[in-house]
């Protein structure tokens, strides 16, 4: 289904706020299963995670699972991953689009500040949110530190990053592929399926199908 864009773009200021999900949106992989290939269990990890991400296990649950296969693997596996990551065609394009109409891009993800912090800076993310994994001398537990960041703690975060900018609800824009995504979708002005799975393509205003993010620039008429 789709819907108008209320007119965010037209105010004197231009001032929006754009949030997006990490893994299979901003970038193209799923960092835990990158993660869980080094530790061997990529297959099983990757099953949990399509579960979860149609919406059939609970997120926290699925989570901690697929945490638990990393436990024994060496802090140096962030970088190794890192190198890894491909980011989605159109973010520098999107960014900068944002930015330059007066715009704020948040990062809000279920994966891990391990690897979202390096690429956040890269990309010249104005805010990003994600899970932090254990670590202990060097080694990874194989359980998680801190407040775990779900479907709540995603919408959470949209609602706050818009607050501390007096941007209204309205003028903000939710990106996401996965069951876990749908709660900020919710509360934002403006819910865009991207690459997404069937439960959130039929929640969304609006249907991205093309992984290029720099076609999210037209919806908010800031290209032709």
């Amino acid at each position: 289904m789709s819907s108008p864009l209320p007119r965010i773009h037209n105010r004197t200021s231009a001032r929006f706020l754009v949030v997006l999900d990490a893994d299979s949106t901003l970038i193209h992989d799923e960092v835990i299963e990158l993660l869980a290939e080094e530790a061997g269990a990529r297959t099983e990890v990757a099953d949990i995670t399509e579960r979860a991400m149609r919406g059939e296990l609970d997120f926290e649950q699925s989570l901690r699972e697929r945490v638990s296969t990393l436990a024994g693997l060496s802090s140096e596996v962030f970088t190794r991953v890192g190198e890894r990551i491909r980011v989605t065609d159109g973010v520098p394009e999107l960014i900068a689009g944002v930015h330059a109409a007066g715009g704020l891009v948040g990062v809000v993800s279920g994966g891990f500040h391990e690897t979202l912090d390096p690429l956040g800076r890269r990309l010249g993310l104005d805010h990003w949110r994600a899970n932090r994994l254990e670590v202990v001398d060097g080694i990874l537990t194989g359980g998680l530190a801190g407040p775990i960041v779900d479907a709540d703690a995603k919408a959470a975060a949209l609602t706050e990053w818009a607050a501390a900018a007096d941007i209204l609800l309205r003028g903000t824009i939710a990106i996401g592929d996965g069951a876990n995504d749908l709660r900020m979708m919710a509360v934002a002005g403006l819910a865009v399926a991207f690459n997404a799975k069937p439960r959130v393509r039929a929640e969304a205003d609006i249907v991205v199908d093309r992984q290029d993010l720099s076609q999210i620039l037209p919806l908010l008429g800031l290209r032709g």
